[in-house]
Parts: C-alpha cells; structure tokens; sequence
C-alpha cells in the first residue's frame, strides 16, 4: 500500500517547495494525503480532458507540473467548466499535486530534462539561487554547432509542433552556445546575452521584446509555452525510480497545447 503522503515526500525531497518561485501555489491542490493511490498519472497541464484519462486509466494521483489551480475558484458553481473539473476529480478521489517553478529549479528537474531533449551539454545555472540548488534556466553548449535556422527545425521536430518563432538578426547565424528556461523566461532574455549565450530558448516572448532582442543583436527561439511537456516521461520515470515498480505510472497523452497553428 502506498500513500499520497509517501509520493508527496519523494517529490518534495526532489523539487523541494522553498524552490517555487514567490506567490507560486506549488503543492498539495486537491484531495487527502493520507489517502491509499495505486496509479499515477504525470501531466504538464490538469485540464478535464485529462482527469478523464485518470479516471480511464484508474489512477488516483495527478502529478502536473502546471497548477490546477493557479487562481482561487470565486465558487462552487459547477456549470463553471474549470469547477466542475475540479468536482470530477473530488468524485473520484483524485489526488493532485503540482511542482511547478520548484521543479524548473530542482538540481536534475525540467529544465536539465529541457537540456537533454535539445541536445544542450556541460550544462551550469543561468539564474543561479542560494544553496546547493542550481536554480531557474541552464546554459550551456550543443554537441554540435549550428545555423540559428538548423537548431530551429531541430527543437519544431523535439516539440513536435507545427511551427517555431525566432526572433534574430540572421538565421544562419551559427549556435553553439544556448540558454535555456522552460516556460515563460522571456524577461531573462538579457541575462542569457550577458551570460554568453548565443541564442536563448524560452516561451512566451512579447512583441515589442522582440523588437528589443533584435536591437541588441541577440536571438530568441520561442517554441511555445507547452514545450514543457517534455517533461511527462521524465517525471514518470522518477516515480518508477521511487517506487521500483510498485506504484504503476502513466505519463498523460493528452495534448493540452492551447493553441491551433494554421
């Protein structure tokens, strides 16, 4: 038998909550710790499509890196989607826990797994934090350098999405060092330049930032926000690692991308 509390105790030993970023509502978001889980889901986002793949699968504990819920429901009102997601997950007895901006900051977490899908080695802290933790983003070197144009199709084919955006001055422009922060970095973009980057990888970079990073000569390559999922089968495979076998996982196949590219 194992318990929420015993997976909580693993993941928080691993991504530790004095990691998250202030105001970030890392952690426990529903369900009772001491409650018995016999199947683990591992998601980037909890949206209704995948507590319905829990419930399919038989599995009683979501671990996301996204917060189910960032924002404090204003009701109960059940007619509300994202509230009726959340009583769906309480009628099955559900548990779900988040490790978001901790997990980016853990020593061997999402953004070193970020590293490993695109190929970037040697990699050191690019936000360096107190203690022994390396902290938020990574910089290093690609195994092998290329054009800003190459490494751009090579994160799409990583991704798997229809489409990329960088932001530089010349495509071909060759890259061998890169920086990178999953999720939403682009406010450090000008430490990546400063940290001797060649091009920065993050997610959600601005318009008129754009125009900012080409002033300085810099580049950017947004791959979108939801190229975090990447972090699915690694996060599963720390739960099989945990438990050796005892507590089945799943990573999530749902793809909970927002966005449609035309």
């Amino acid at each position: 038998m194992v318990k929420a509390s015993e997976l909580i105790e693993q993941i928080e030993a691993f991504a530790p909550k004095s990691l998250a970023e202030p105001g970030d509502p890392t952690g426990l978001q529903i369900g009772q710790p001491e409650q018995e889980i016999h199947r683990v889901l591992t998601t980037l986002d909890v949206r209704p499509e995948v507590v319905q793949e829990a419930i399919d699968l038989g599995a009683d504990f979501i671990w996301a890196h996204h917060e189910a819920m960032f924002r404090p429901a204003k009701n109960l009102d059940l007619s509300d989607p994202q509230n009726a997601m959340y009583a769906l997950a309480i009628k099955n007895n559900i548990v779900i826990y988040a490790s978001h901006t901790n997990l980016d900051a853990a020593a061997g977490g999402l953004n070193d797994w970020l590293c490993q899908a695109f190929g970037i080695e040697n990699q050191v802290p690019l936000l360096p934090s107190e203690g022994d933790q390396p902290g938020m983003g990574r910089i290093g070197e690609l195994k092998v350098a290329m054009t800003m144009a190459d490494f751009a199709k090579q994160v799409k084919a990583v991704c798997q999405v229809d489409a990329v955006r960088l932001i530089a001055n010349d495509a071909n422009k060759v890259v061998k060092r890169v920086a990178v922060l999953g999720g939403d970095g682009g406010k450090f973009w000008k430490k990546a330049q400063e940290a001797g980057a060649d091009l920065y990888l993050t997610a959600d970079l601005y318009y008129h930032v754009g125009h900012d990073i080409l002033a300085a000569d810099f580049a950017v390559l947004d791959p979108d926000h939801h190229m975090e999922a990447l972090a699915k089968e690694p996060m599963a495979k720390k739960v099989q690692e945990w438990f050796a076998g005892q507590l089945p996982v799943t990573a999530s196949q749902k793809n909970t991308d927002p966005y449609t590219y035309f």
